[in-house]
Parts: C-alpha cells; structure tokens; sequence
C-alpha cells in the first residue's frame, strides 16, 4: 500500500476507496497543507438516490472527515441531458418542476451523512442549472467546445461504448462530457474546488474537467475515483431482487434496506463494513474474520451501522428488532413491508406483485409453483390462492428471507 502524508489519502487508501488518482503526489501535497474543496456530483433522475450512489456519498463524507469541504452538485442542469456513461440508450427527460421536486427529496439524505453549515469544512449543496442555464449556445461553443476535439471525445468509454454496441447517441448527450467539465472549472473559480470525485466511469469526464481548468485559467485541478462495486455474485450494487436499493424511506421501507445489508454475501462483508460504516478497521478485521455460523453476527454489524448512518439509529434498531423477532419468533414486525387491501381479500399472486417480491403476475405464480411463496409461515401451491383479509394483519413470505404484510385498508 502506497505511503501518503495527508490524512485524506490515507483514509482513502486504508478503507479501499481509491481506484485511479490524476497526480497523487501533488494531490497528497495539497491536502497536507491546505483544506481542500472537493466536489461529488449527482442527477436528479428519481426523487431518491440509490445504494449505487453511495460510493461518492461516503467518498465526500471521508473528505469532510479527513478536515476538507465537500461540495455536492446536484444535477439541475445536467439532468436535462443525460450522463451517456454506462448506458445504452437515453434518459427520459424530466420537466423543472420534476427535477425541483426530486432535488428537494434528495437532499434530506446528504443531511444525513454530511454536516452543512458555513465553516471552512462545512458541507455546501450547489445546483449547476444555476449557471449551465445561463450559458449562451454560441459562448459555449466559442469558450469550451473549442478545447474539445471530436476524435479524443470518440475515444472516452461513455461514448465508445454506446457506438460499439450501435445504440443510438444522441448530440444532446454527447455535449454531456462538455457540461460537466465546465462544472468543474466554474467550481474551481467560484468555490477553490481543487478535486472532483466519482465512479471509475467518470474517469473521462473527470480528465475532460481538470484539462479545461488548466486550458483556461492554468489552474492546477485533481480527480480521485473509486472503484464500480460489483457484489461477489456479479451483480450490480444497488439492486436487489425487488429492485433498487433506494436511500429515502418514502422509496424504501427501513427494514428493507436493513434487510439488504444484512443478506450480502458472505465475501462482501469486510468490503462493505471498511467502505460503507465508519466502523474501526480492526473491529471490522475482527468481524471480517468471523467465519460459518458468526459471519451473521458480522452481516448483522453491518446492517445496522449502514442504517443508522443513512435513516437514524432509531431506524435500525427497529429493523434490527423486527428481524429477531421474524425469524426467532416467528412473529410480525411492524417495519416489514406492508400492503393495505381494499375489499377484505386479495390474490395471493396480487399480494406477491404488491409487496415487490415479483415483477409480474407471471413471476408470482411461478413463485408459488415452486414453492417459494408461504402465507402466515405455510407453503401456498394454489396459485389460484385467495387471500382473506381482516383485523388481523397476514405475513406473506417468498423465499426464506423477504417478508411483508397484507392489512386491511378499512
């Protein structure tokens, strides 16, 4: 492991965070000497970021704790283009006011896990449609453009990669590496921000940024990025069987979100604690050594210290005590997910689709055919099954480890 003398590295390098540094030498230099502004930026694409973002999340919660100021972007203006990275078609795009309105609910997380106020370290949340609405078409092109050549642009993965697969790019999203490197060099002017951080796959638009600061203004500018977080099995990080991992309670209950740390496997949870919780690295090493039947105590370390950092303490240890008394008990929480029923019944495959433990009705009935699917702990193999509702709230279980309750809406 590379030997650094700032703090910020340090603690970036120990807990896993750093996949590629633009200069760590002179990055490390600055970071010894000086508080460093540096900025995460995020789309507000949903009303609520999910588990994939977590990673520049805690990455600008680890600069405010090494003693640097983190700058949160929220995409605005970028939204209305759409980052091409990792895609393979364009984005939906949104109105202002559904941008507005997912920004609002987006901010509530980073509250969370940053301290905002007006101190040098102190978190700043900035809208970039502040000033990338105001750019005149002719101005940018003039200013910025002019430092980007079409063949260097065709060589970046967000766009390479869309032409390989001969899915369409649109000049709209093409012009997004633009937008962004001028977030970076309107930042470096207004705020001192002197580094960008982001996903591995930001690595172009990160390069594009720090080259334009130097272009323009000579301004010495870094970037750090992380590494993508893949899960063991080879998924992506951030779904789960139900769908995405949402950080917003309105978009996912707290058991569930408990309840996704607590099944990761078993090779992921060292990973995960150094990365995801801010607890000691050798309590984590003793946790991480943990091994047959105690690695739950380990996953279970870990969904609470992931929970509580992201919905409460209160939050986590009710899941916490739901989950006990589920699976120990037998008995139903009240964090569980929960559908409320109009009418006194409802189909069990209905029931299944509602709670987000099948995609479709097709998928649901293939659940129970399976076997997969147990009403009140009883395996259901009617998939005709009709499921009476009263006062009395019903579990409904697929598989051994998603579960939620059907309640009566009178």
């Amino acid at each position: 492991m590379t030997e650094y003398a700032s703090d910020l590295l340090r603690l970036l390098s120990s807990r896993g965070y750093i996949h590629q540094l633009t200069d760590a030498a002179g990055l490390d230099a600055l970071a010894a000497r000086q508080v460093v502004p540096g900025y995460g930026g995020f789309d507000a694409t949903a009303p609520s970021l999910h588990v994939g973002n977590l990673m520049l999340i805690m990455l600008l919660r680890r600069l405010q704790q090494a003693g640097h100021k983190p700058i949160v972007i929220m995409g605005g203006g970028t939204t209305k283009v759409g980052d091409p990275s990792g895609k393979d078609e364009g984005r939906r795009l949104l109105d202002d006011a559904t941008i507005s309105s997912n920004i609002a609910s987006i901010r509530s997380v980073f509250e969370r896990f940053l301290t905002f106020g007006d101190g040098p370290t102190d978190a700043v949340m900035i809208n970039n449609d502040d000033w990338l609405s105001e750019l005149g078409y002719i101005e940018l092109l003039r200013d910025v453009g002019r430092h980007f050549t079409i063949n260097r642009m065709l060589t970046f993965d967000s766009v390479k990669l869309r032409l390989d697969r001969e899915q369409p790019l649109t000049f709209l999203e093409f012009n997004y590496m633009i937008l962004q490197a001028y977030d970076f060099l309107k930042l470096s002017r207004d705020h001192g921000c002197r580094l960008q951080m982001g996903g591995s796959d930001q690595w172009g638009n990160i390069v594009n940024g720090i080259e334009l600061a130097r272009r323009i203004d000579g301004t010495e500018v870094f970037g750090v990025t992380a590494p993508l977080i893949t899960k063991a099995d080879g998924t992506k990080m951030g779904k789960s069987v139900s769908g995405a991992v949402w950080l917003n309670p309105a978009q996912l209950p707290d058991y569930d979100y408990w309840q996704f740390w607590r099944n990761v496997d078993d090779r992921d949870v060292g990973r995960f604690l150094k990365l995801f919780t801010d607890l000691p690295l050798d309590e984590i090493a003793r946790l991480e050594a943990l091994e047959g039947a105690e690695i739950n105590a380990a996953k279970i370390a870990l969904a609470n210290a992931a929970t509580a950092m992201c919905r409460g303490d209160a939050a986590a240890a009710a899941a916490e005590d739901t989950a006990r008394r589920l699976f120990e008990d037998g008995s139903a929480g009240g964090t569980l997910p929960t559908h409320a029923v109009a009418g006194g019944s409802i189909a069990l495959v209905d029931a299944l689709v509602a709670l987000g433990f099948a995609a479709s009705k097709g998928e649901a009935r293939r659940l129970i055919k399976g076997g997969g699917a147990r009403v009140d702990g009883e395996k259901a193999g009617d998939e005709a099954a009709i499921i009476a509702v009263g006062a009395t709230p019903i579990r409904v279980s697929a598989g051994k480890k998603n579960h939620g309750i059907i309640i009566s809406a009178q």
